[in-house]
């Protein structure tokens, strides 16, 4: 059960010509390697990313600037989707070097992360904005030079009050949770495809708030 959040093994590239697409072409799903945080609340990220990959029959594996990467063929061209390796806190390196190499600007990563913010499942896209003191997204904005980058948050709730949240966002999900989660990877999937097929307000306006 679950096998769909399995971290895949790096492998040689299996590679996917073409053209990225002029809007969204990179999709970045941030988290934590290792298996031990494969189940973890803050790498629903890579969660997503995994999800993305299954639906559309593409591999996250090629090992290229610190990250594994696949090629997804939408529509609209060739997005390039990223697992960046370097733990969260350091993301920010990873994406840089992908972005420059492949001649990527800011506006077009839709970088995929947790928040504590929202309540558990609840989607929320941004064009730009702050960090919320999140460490990843931190790391993004320092390495890019750039607060100017969408963003799709997906809401994890906030611990008790006597578990402190670094504790938490590295814990695993309630087997409750687990049993949501399916549905809810899903839907941020469907934002993704709506966010590279019409646009990042499309998928605002579609998935915000719902």
């Amino acid at each position: 059960m679950f096998e769909w959040i399995r971290r895949l093994r790096p492998a040689a590239p299996t590679g996917s010509s073409g053209p990225l697409t002029e809007g969204i072409a990179l999709v970045v799903g941030l988290g934590n390697p290792e298996d031990r945080f494969t189940r973890t609340r803050h790498n629903v990220g890579f969660m997503v990313a995994d999800r993305l990959a299954e639906r559309h029959e593409f591999r996250i594996r090629h090992r290229e600037k610190r990250a594994l990467t696949g090629s997804w063929v939408s529509s609209n061209g060739r997005v390039l989707v990223a697992e960046p390796q370097t733990y969260m806190n350091l993301s920010g390196a990873s994406v840089r070097a992908l972005s420059q190499f492949y001649k990527i600007s800011p506006d077009r990563v839709l970088v995929v992360c947790d928040d504590t913010a929202l309540p558990f499942g609840r989607l929320r896209i941004r064009r730009a904005g702050s960090e919320g003191g999140h460490n990843g997204l931190r790391s993004l904005s320092q390495h890019l030079g750039t607060q100017e980058y969408p963003r799709l948050r997906i809401g994890i709730g906030r611990p008790a009050s006597s578990q402190a949240l670094k504790d938490y966002v590295l814990s695993a999900f309630t087997s409750t949770e687990m049993s949501e989660l399916p549905a809810i990877l899903d839907r941020a999937v469907d934002a993704i495809e709506t966010a590279v097929s019409e646009g990042v307000d499309a998928a605002m306006t579609r998935f915000n708030g719902a």
